[in-house]
């Protein structure tokens, strides 16, 4: 099969494109009912120290929708669930009433429950979450996976960091936690994951002072043999160091620090470290990784970098647009495209991954456009403004009084001293099928207003009479690359569909992710 990376509602796709029993392992870092909304964060180019757009909404509200996803529930109209979670999800509401949080637990059911459809009987699941809801969360795994021969394995705390300030109401939270599930008793880890011993290590876990052979040889005594009646035998250091450490399920991983090469701005990034450790423990070569919660990508990138097949399922474009870039930066060339030889005309190497959901011609546009989802706030906008620009603009996600601008980019330039500057260029998406040519007229007001140079006006449909309205306000000269430009330029999205970008030269805004060595490793600086 080929990587896959789905832009839509990721219950939506489990039921009409993901297989059964064709995954092997799957993680999911979902909201965590945290009742607050979490921004990405963009570089501006000495414009502002820092400029946010929303990446995700994590608060819930009980409404028809939920109405209608706990009736399906109840009557397992798709007929994955068990009697046992029907009894809990019933419970539960009688319990927590239909409020916020009953739609949330009515929300991760459903997609819990496709997740363990798509499992292969070998399959492992590990879900990451934190207190806010784990335990509603484990109530939910334990009737959808025990009753039908799964097994819960591990509730794996990871313990991410230090903090030095001091909390007078309670101890300060610095964990996560992740359920790790199989769906089937039998199942076992694919690798053992081990860390490395230290001497010191050694010598605290064994309670023994090391002890120096003859020959320079470095042993302990080994307790284990003396408690069970057995002559004590000797543990050589060498040999304990070369078999490893043991993990168990607490694991010191470092959280990402707002320093790190690793960070990407994605306000729930987790580290590669994290998700190695999950994938090499429950996945070989070749097996199917899959995450219908991908955010900025970490499982994909990890799977990519470990040689795993993969899918990736997220209902923002910006997720959609930082996951292909992320991929470009650590592994080379565009995934979605084949290399094709310019003499032969011969597919050399085939696309690397099936990019789907993600508007390919008008008719889908169209329906993008006039998609109404209160959780997917101005979809069209950031897929029109981050298409067009290449991923090189920052989104304005207001909604209403968003001053007219729906996107932000910076272009290279030099100054009247000959030092290089960055003049911003606004973007401003319409959709409606008539547009008069005032709209220029604002879109210029709105360049004099914010001092910028240049304007991008992106149409769903054709509008003729606004390009010829936008020559009106004439060009720009960019002393830099010595080239000219429309200060205002209207483009369509037939015309975007058909491969224009824009085409001025502009500043990065997304931090690059490390570039990956060929052997599979993160590549150090």
């Amino acid at each position: 099969m080929n990587n896959q990376l789905f832009y839509g509602d990721n219950l939506e796709v489990l039921r009409k494109y993901i297989a059964d029993e064709s995954v092997d392992l799957c993680y999911i870092d979902p909201p965590f009912n945290s009742d607050e909304n979490y921004n990405q964060t963009y570089s501006t180019k000495g414009k502002k120290d820092t400029a946010q757009a929303q990446a995700f909404i994590d608060t819930w509200t009980w409404n028809l929708r939920a109405a209608d996803d706990y009736k399906s529930i109840v009557a397992n109209e798709n007929g994955v669930f068990t009697a046992e979670s029907v009894a809990l999800v019933v419970g539960l509401n009688k319990v927590l009433g239909e409020e916020s949080l009953f739609a949330y637990i009515v929300s991760m059911t459903q997609r819990i429950a496709e997740i363990y459809r798509v499992l292969k009987p070998t399959g492992s699941f590990y879900l990451h979450c934190d207190p806010t809801a784990s335990h509603y969360l484990k109530l939910i795994c334990d009737t959808l996976f025990i009753p039908r021969g799964g097994d819960f394995k591990n509730e794996i705390i990871w313990h991410y960091g230090q903090r030095l300030m001091h909390n007078k109401y309670k101890f300060n939270q610095k964990h996560d936690t992740i359920l790790f599930y199989v769906k089937s008793k039998k199942v076992a880890l694919k690798n053992q994951i081990t860390e490395v011993w230290t001497k010191e290590d050694i010598s605290k876990v064994r309670g023994r002072k090391i002890q120096v052979e003859e020959d320079g040889r470095e042993f302990i005594w080994d307790n284990r043999a003396i408690s069970k009646g057995i002559p004590a035998k000797k543990q050589y250091i060498d040999e304990i160091i070369e078999k490893g450490k043991a993990i168990d399920d607490v694991w010191d991983i470092p959280f990402i620090t707002s320093t790190s090469k690793e960070r990407l701005g994605y306000p729930t990034q987790k580290p590669e470290a994290l998700l190695e450790r999950i994938i090499k423990a429950s996945s070989n070569e070749g097996d199917v990784i899959l995450d219908t919660y991908c955010g900025c990508g970490t499982t994909i990138a990890v799977a990519e970098r470990l040689k795993r097949k993969w899918i990736g399922i997220d209902i923002t474009y910006q997720s959609i647009s930082l996951i292909l870039k992320r991929l470009e930066d650590s592994f080379g060339g565009d995934f979605t495209k084949e290399v094709i030889d310019k003499e032969t005309q011969k597919v050399i190497k085939p696309k690397r991954l099936e990019l789907s959901g993600v508007p390919k011609d008008f008719a889908s546009a169209v329906a993008l456009a006039n998609k109404k989802d209160d959780r997917v706030r101005k979809e069209f906008e950031k897929w029109a403004v981050l298409s067009f620009s290449n991923n090189r603009a920052i989104i304005n996600d207001k909604k209403g009084g968003d001053g007219g601008i729906d996107g932000t980019a910076y272009m290279v330039d030099f100054d009247e001293n000959n030092k290089q500057v960055f003049k911003e260029v606004l973007f401003s998406v319409k959709t409606s099928k008539t547009l008069s040519p005032s709209v220029i007229r604002d879109l210029n007001g709105t360049l004099e207003r914010e001092k910028a140079e240049l304007g991008y006006l992106i149409t769903l449909y054709p509008m003729p009479n606004l390009v010829k309205e936008a020559t009106k306000y004439g060009t720009y000269q960019n002393k830099m690359f010595g080239r000219t430009y429309p200060k205002i330029e209207v483009i369509n999205i037939q015309e975007m569909l058909d491969g224009k970008q824009m085409s001025i030269p502009t500043a990065e805004v997304l931090k690059s992710a490390e570039r990956k060595n060929g052997d599979n490793s993160l590549t150090m600086f």
